[in-house]
């Protein structure tokens, strides 16, 4: 056997074997994230229902703790073993220190329903530590100009970046398992992209992050045990919008930014709309509400389960577009959006399509 071959054939062992130890450490990461989630089950801070509730009946939530505690253990680990996978230090210690805090923030607001000026401050501030130790976007994509340097524009975007991920995915967190089942998938393919274009800590983070959502998802499907709280999506929102600006890092023109607002599109555009929707109204857009889509979708009839599995679908979806993203020039990697926008107008048409036929309005009573 030529040596070569016996070369190649020695990497594909070794990266089997990395991948199995890296499988057997996600295992790990869940079964203590269950754990956790467990313990709040048992000693429980109860979300009790009301008018802009989904659910009927007294529940638990701050379930995602279980999900921070698993993340937080396995970036200490990569931390002290994985040099290979950390960023540099000041951006690994100030990323995963800002993380905590939102984390102890939401946590504090699960229990003792802080304001909202009070949420979106703390989500400032941690914002602001991740962009000075470093983690920033620099470069931008546009369609017919091609990639434009940001200067002082981009500790602004990655600011505005930041507070809006960890905002829409807060705020779509109000459906067994919708939320926590789209980000698992998007953490999954998240997870392949980056160990195919070798970008080890995106790899590493979204294996984990995924691990912890694994230990929590079986407590919060319909009908949930548990729910996810602000700990959980906060936190999420926080992570995802991070593990975006770091998969940046794959390519020189850092376009591949565009991957996660891509694989959680469903998500944000949800979001989006209902906040642009509502400022128009003239309604208070920090006020709690049942009028996203995905709670159109259920007030109309739609099973939980159902409205849940159409944004798994999208998440599938757009996992698809993703691998397409990767290969198409950088000038033109921004286009990928536009059939996941088709197929989010298509869920909006056929949402109020439904809710005229059960006499539903976008105001509510």
């Amino acid at each position: 056997m030529r040596p070569a071959l016996r070369r190649a054939i020695a990497a594909r062992e070794m990266t089997l074997h990395a991948f199995l130890i890296h499988l057997a450490a996600a295992l790990g990461l869940a079964l203590v994230s269950a754990l956790v989630v467990r313990l709040m089950i048992a000693y429980p801070i109860l979300d009790h229902p009301n008018a802009r509730s989904s659910h009927s009946r007294p529940t638990p939530r701050g379930g995602g703790l279980g999900i921070v505690v698993a993340f937080t253990l396995g970036m200490g680990v990569l931390y002290w073993q994985a040099e290979f996978a950390r960023l540099p230090g000041p951006q690994f210690l100030g990323v995963i220190g800002a993380a905590l805090a939102i984390a102890a923030v939401s946590l504090w607001d699960d229990a003792r329903d802080l304001r909202f000026a009070v949420k979106l401050a703390a989500q400032a501030v941690a914002a602001l530590v991740a962009i000075g130790s470093g983690l920033e976007l620099q470069r931008l994509a546009v369609p017919g100009l091609g990639v434009i340097q940001l200067g002082a524009l981009g500790p602004l975007l990655t600011l505005f970046w930041i507070l809006g991920c960890t905002n829409a995915v807060n705020f779509m967190d109000g459906l067994d398992g919708l939320v926590g089942g789209s980000v698992f998938l998007a953490m999954l393919i998240l997870c392949a992209i980056a160990g195919h274009q070798g970008g080890w800590f995106v790899y590493l983070a979204s294996l984990m992050l995924a691990a912890g959502l694994l230990g929590f998802l079986p407590f919060n499907l319909h009908p949930a045990r548990i729910f996810m709280g602000d700990v959980g999506s906060q936190f999420l929102g926080f992570m995802v919008a991070i593990l975006a600006v770091a998969a940046a890092r794959f390519d020189a023109a850092e376009v591949t930014f565009m991957l996660v607002p891509l694989l959680l599109f469903g998500l944000f555009f949800d979001a989006a709309f209902t906040l642009i929707r509502r400022a128009a109204m003239g309604l208070n857009i920090t006020a709690a509400h049942r009028t996203h889509l995905y709670q159109m979708a259920q007030r109309t009839g739609l099973g939980v389960r159902q409205v849940a599995a159409v944004h798994w679908g999208f998440v599938l979806a757009h996992g698809l577009l993703a691998w397409a993203f990767l290969r198409l020039d950088p000038g033109l990697k921004p286009l990928v959006l536009l059939p996941a926008l088709g197929l989010q107008v298509i869920w909006l048409a056929y949402v109020r399509a439904r809710m005229m036929r059960a006499g539903l309005s976008w105001r509510e009573s």
